[in-house]
């Protein structure tokens, strides 16, 4: 057997091991769309904000409030649904369990942070400090991609270590809390998704 054989099947071993303990299903063209649907979100609260609220960006009256928080809701659920569905149409096309042990330990190990972070912001708005909620939504959701990063495509932790240094940063300038989001959330996602579709999707 010539050493090509052999990196050959320690290639296949590989792929065999990655596939049982980790989903590598995760389809990119849904990062792309939940980038775009986080910045037509931004594009709305922006506007709503600014028209309603006499100009001023960082603060938050009224059914003003209500309405970016149900805007933000949508984004949530239509991104979740998005990522669900093209996702299930992969794992389909290349013979993956879109239910297994890896995909429960991936969706356990991305809820725990995001659950704790989402518990937390809501305990900040309550208090009335909105300038921070845009840097801990980063911080936390970045923190739930390199904790879910072990059992699925290793590449998504650096998605998550970008969105918390956007996090950071708008911890310390959160006048600029919202524009960092809507990069985080919206351009990150957008390029990060690209990226990841043409080098695993299109294979």
């Amino acid at each position: 057997m010539s050493d090509k054989d052999y990196l050959k099947d320690i290639s296949e071993i590989k792929n065999l091991m990655n596939k049982s303990s980790r989903f590598i299903s995760l389809s990119g063209l849904s990062g792309v769309l939940a980038g775009i649907y986080a910045l037509i979100g931004a594009a709305i609260a922006y506007w709503l904000v600014m028209t309603y609220s006499n100009g001023i960006l960082y603060i938050f009256h009224g059914w003003v409030f209500w309405a970016c928080m149900a805007v933000l809701m949508m984004i949530a659920i239509m991104s979740a649904v998005t990522g669900i569905i093209l996702t299930t149409k992969k794992a389909k096309k290349t013979g993956d369990k879109m239910w297994d042990n890896s995909s429960k330990r991936l969706l356990l190990n991305f809820l725990i942070p995001l659950a704790v972070g989402g518990i937390y912001c809501l305990i900040i708005l309550s208090q009335g400090t909105y300038g921070q909620t845009g840097g801990l939504m980063l911080i936390f959701y970045g923190l739930a991609l390199v904790s879910a990063s072990k059992y699925s495509i290793g590449d998504i932790q650096y998605l998550g270590y970008i969105q918390i240094i956007l996090g950071l940063i708008a911890s310390y300038y959160p006048g600029y809390g919202f524009w960092l989001w809507a990069i985080g959330f919206g351009l990150m996602h957008i390029i990060y998704g690209t990226w990841m579709h043409f080098k695993y999707d299109t294979n």
